[in-house]
């Protein structure tokens, strides 16, 4: 199977700033790859650079093997209308001025899409009702405005959503329900995702892949039944050992991997491993040489001198 995005060697740097530094991973149709890491990792640049809001300082993403950045403009057009994106504040990537309906039809215009009954019909699909289309965007509720942007995003039919941290600014129940809209259109409608967030436990409901991002490079990345049972990089062990398990029995006799210290300054990481400021498995080979992201087993990759 051919994946619908390669990123190849991406880098991203800002006056010196490393906010993506050299990353390289596949989507293939149908999945969902999860990339998670602490604030300031990386992520939401890369879904921007996967977006081509941002240009990369190096490296190339590819959408159905033809690079993004050599498409003449009607290749280009086409590529804006099958790849949309779902913003994480539902409060602030609506326009407070145009209505439910207006803002769903916005992209059918710039298509040049039919209109009429594509709006109800969105609506409909995301769960709202299309007597609703009048109503403002303050008229709404948090979630209620989430599964406006969603029908925004599907508006044009595309087929890869970036959905960049889509449930974080929800209350836990509507992210319940967010999750499972999300889960629903994509098995309805044959979607690939690249799910950003923060929270592994929302990540491996939703995520047939992980990705684990660390100060702009991946420091992992395998299946994700794989990741969470067997984890490699002292990182992803520390991230998961931090969420909790609804078991007290279980929860009081785990340990927690209390990570000492904070991230780099993307200014100045690290010479040699990104995390070897803060890993308790730290060796003096860490110091100097930065581990590759190598395979361990079958699709499981790790950046980590241990292996």
């Amino acid at each position: 199977m051919k994946p619908v995005i390669q990123l190849k060697n991406i880098k991203k740097y800002y006056d010196g700033l490393k906010a993506v530094d050299d990353i390289s991973f596949e989507i293939f149709p149908g999945e969902t790859l999860g990339l998670v890491g602490e604030s300031g990792s990386g992520k939401t640049t890369t879904g921007k650079l996967i977006l081509s809001l941002e240009k990369p300082t190096a490296g190339d993403i590819l959408y159905k093997e033809q690079s993004i950045f050599a498409m003449n403009p009607r290749e280009a057009f086409a590529w804006r209308r099958d790849v949309q994106i779902i913003f994480q504040d539902p409060y602030a990537s609506l326009n407070p001025r145009m209505t439910a309906g207006d803002i769903i039809a916005e992209p059918l215009k710039i298509h040049h899409l039919p209109v009429s009954g594509r709006v109800e019909e969105l609506l409909h699909l995301v769960g709202l009702n299309p007597e609703h289309q009048g109503r403002f965007p303050h008229e709404f509720s948090g979630g209620q405005r989430q599964r406006i942007g969603i029908a925004r995003a599907l508006a044009a039919s595309p087929s890869f959503i970036v959905c960049d941290e889509a449930i974080s600014a929800l209350d836990v129940s509507v992210q319940a329900q967010i999750l499972n809209l999300l889960k629903q259109l994509q098995e309805q409608l044959g979607l690939t995702y690249l799910f950003i967030a923060h929270d592994l436990r929302v990540v491996k409901y939703l995520s047939k892949r992980v990705a684990v991002m660390y100060l702009g490079t991946i420091v992992e990345m395998a299946p994700s039944e794989e990741l969470y049972s067997h984890p490699l990089h002292p990182y992803t062990e520390a991230l998961l050992s931090a969420i909790l398990i609804p078991d007290p029995a279980l929860e009081k006799n785990r340990s927690r991997i209390v990570l000492k210290g904070d991230i780099p300054s993307p200014l100045h990481p690290p010479k040699g491993c990104v995390f070897c400021t803060r890993c308790p498995k730290v060796m003096p080979k860490c110091h100097v040489e930065r581990p590759p992201l190598k395979q361990i087993g079958d699709g499981h990759f790790v950046a980590c001198h241990l292996y």
